[in-house]
């Protein structure tokens, strides 16, 4: 299985720079990794089971470092992996007061 997210600022029109996010499987921390210049972050690489999955974005350190406020300390996607074989990308369209998600490709 390998998982992969995006991060954009859907304020500015530009990608989430140095943003963490952790990738858990059930309760366990299975990668954590940091957003690039394109604000993407590939996670895992490598077999699990079949089961719920989490992305944490630390969103709230990110804006407090952009100089911004934000309503959410922190954003948590949760996904379920039914094909362990398959890529999972779970992006994130992030502004301060709102976010939205979508499975890409």
């Amino acid at each position: 299985m390998s998982v992969s997210t995006h991060v954009l600022d859907s304020v500015l029109g530009r990608p989430a720079v140095g943003m963490t996010v952790r990738l858990f499987a059930g309760e366990e921390l299975v990668a954590e990794g940091v957003t690039d210049a394109d604000g993407r972050c590939r996670l895992a690489e490598g077999a699990t089971a079949p089961c719920a999955h989490r992305l944490v974005f630390a969103t709230g350190p990110w804006f407090t470092g952009q100089g911004r406020d934000t309503f959410y300390p922190e954003v948590v996607l949760a996904f379920d992996v039914r094909r362990p074989e398959e890529h999972h990308h779970v992006p994130l369209l992030l502004a301060p007061f709102a976010y939205s998600t979508y499975r890409g490709s």
